[in-house]
């Protein structure tokens, strides 16, 4: 797919050519790397599970957060920069579950995992990995044991004052 729509990677594209041990080459996939991809391919635009990278030239950092935020998806995404305030910045704008700054795909089981808009089913991980198997109640008791008054909250409500 990548071929067609934005010609030869500059690196990967095929199986090695061998492999280690009973591991056959053919099973995997060299990381693979386009370049001046436009952003309305489909090679920009799908989610693809295996080790492609597509480069999408951008002039500012809102052109860079309006290119990442293009997209039904939203899983994860990555902002590479040697200014942490500019990076972080545009971390925040960014429309995914997870935004890695200077460093790709650490999964800490600490930390909430899911995507945004199309991507995901919900979090996983961290205390929001739990909130699924949760139901949440509020019960509100009196600590007056003779009650109250409640004719003004009444009256207030009914639109009666």
């Amino acid at each position: 797919l990548g071929r067609e729509e934005v010609g030869e990677p500059i690196t990967g594209g095929s199986s090695p050519d061998a492999m280690p041990g009973n591991l056959v080459a053919e099973n995997f996939f060299q990381p693979t790397i386009f370049a001046d991809v436009d952003n309305s391919t489909k090679i920009a635009q799908e989610e693809i599970f295996g080790p492609v990278l597509c480069v999408i030239p951008f002039d500012s950092d809102d052109d860079a957060v309006a290119i990442a935020n293009d997209s039904i998806y939203g899983l994860g995404g990555g902002v590479q920069s040697g200014n942490l305030d500019r990076a972080k910045a545009v971390a925040a704008q960014m429309r995914t579950g997870t935004v890695w700054v200077n460093d790709y795909h650490l999964i800490d089981p600490a930390r909430p995992f899911g995507g945004y808009k199309q991507s995901g089913v919900g979090r996983e991980l961290g205390v929001q990995g739990y909130e699924i198997y949760r139901q949440v109640k509020h019960v509100h008791v009196n600590p007056e044991t003779s009650g109250r008054d409640n004719h003004f909250h009444y009256a207030l409500l009914s639109g009666n004052i």
